[in-house]
């Protein structure tokens, strides 16, 4: 083992969280500004110019975040975020398969999902509904032939997240979109943690509904988007009852400066995907490297390949994720899903993997994205390293970078 140096203490905690959230992008927000002051008007009120404007502006931004994903304008569902665009999904499909008279009940997913798409799986079993639940490989990703053994019961849906977002492996959705519709089912997709980190085309992928969030992708937080494929059309229950807004499957007043950054975020995401992605990897190599010379025993959950290029989820050898994080107040990671971090059980992800309770214990997500400088990497290789070994972090020092592009 090398000699390990305590890093200096930096004077703003240095940001590895990307997949529970990520700064806005300034340029996002310089687009988005002028619409909550000076272009104010509501995007429905169309009998007046500032009504216009704002309707005008929401529909430039619907057709980027269409772009990024392969869709046509208006197969984009303006949303509050994945959470809700989930529920929509789901739950809008099967209830109108159940008032259309269809006779599938069969409603699978996986596992490792998000809380919000497991959560409204295991809800429709109270109204009438199975629900499936499919076991990962030990390297986090689905086995084709478990969802194909599924599907010989007749399956009104099919929900497999793009990207996890605890181990951030990358599942087939092609292939498995593919056996779905085969065999009769719809797809969906929660790609929240995919969109503007890998490339998607829903056309392509012959996926039927996806889900995605802004504050995922350096947008504003309270926004996101549902995909509703229109050739051969999607029909779907909506879960408000009002003024018919969004093609009456979101009813509510647009907010358009938050569709707007929205918008942004993903045309930004579109032309710089493929540069930004090479980035980030080497960031992650560089952390990995110096991470596995101070601690050989360091162990990557699940798949390393088909895998997202700014997450890594690595178990400890030796000390727990809980008192690492205490030790290194200036750093900031996770233990896992944002969504669950109330509760002190294991992750269940990982758990699903395979790795028992204690091990799990010892495991940490750390999220790589836009803004984190290779200095930041070196603060949290030298922090972890020496938080390991028990040493404590000085107090003193200067902050290991600044923001690229700030």
């Amino acid at each position: 083992m090398s000699t390990i140096i305590p890093p200096p203490r930096p004077n703003r905690p240095v940001y590895l969280d990307n997949q529970a959230t990520t700064r806005c992008d300034p340029r996002v927000l310089a687009v988005m500004l002028p619409w909550f002051s000076e272009h104010y008007g509501n995007p429905h009120s169309v009998e007046h110019v500032m009504g216009t404007e704002a309707e005008s502006a929401a529909e430039e931004a619907r057709g980027h975040v269409a772009a990024l994903i392969g869709a046509e304008a208006r197969e984009v569902v303006f949303t509050s975020g994945a959470t809700e665009s989930n529920n929509i999904a789901i739950k809008g499909a099967a209830r109108h398969a159940l008032r259309s008279g269809s006779d599938r009940r069969r409603v699978i997913t996986v596992a490792t999902e998000h809380k919000c798409v497991l959560e409204s799986v295991a809800d429709l079993q109270q109204e009438g509904f199975e629900a499936i639940f499919l076991q990962v490989r030990s390297d986090g990703l689905l086995d084709p032939d478990v969802l194909r053994d599924a599907l010989v019961v007749p399956t009104l849906l099919v929900s497999v997240m793009t990207v996890n977002n605890e181990i951030g492996v990358v599942q087939d959705i092609p292939t498995l979109a593919a056996i779905a519709k085969a065999a009769g089912a719809l797809f969906h997709t929660d790609a929240a943690q995919g969109v503007g980190k890998v490339p998607i085309d829903v056309t392509a992928w012959k996926v039927d509904l996806l889900s995605l969030s802004g504050h995922k992708i350096y947008g504003p937080k309270g926004v996101g988007a549902l995909y509703v494929r229109r050739r051969p059309r999607v029909r779907l229950v909506p879960l408000f009852s009002g003024g018919g807004q969004e093609r009456g499957l979101r009813s509510g007043t647009l907010p358009a400066p938050l569709a707007i950054g929205l918008g942004e975020a993903c045309r930004l995401a579109l032309a710089e995907m493929a540069e930004e992605a090479t980035r980030i990897a080497a960031l992650r190599a560089r952390l990995l490297d110096r991470l596995h010379t101070a601690l050989p025993e360091v162990r990557v959950n699940a798949n390393m390949e088909a895998r997202i290029p700014g997450n890594l989820n690595l178990t400890f050898p030796a000390v727990t994720a809980a008192e690492l994080m205490a030790r290194v107040p200036d750093l900031c990671v996770s233990t896992g899903s944002a969504c669950s971090s109330a509760e002190i059980e294991p992750s269940y992800v990982l758990s699903a993997l395979g790795l028992p309770p204690e091990e799990a214990a010892r495991s940490l997500r750390i999220g790589i994205g836009r803004f984190t400088s290779p200095a930041d990497i070196d603060f949290a290789a030298n922090a972890l390293a020496a938080a390991h070994a028990g040493m404590p972090t000085p107090a003193v020092g200067a902050l290991p970078g600044a923001f690229p592009g700030a």
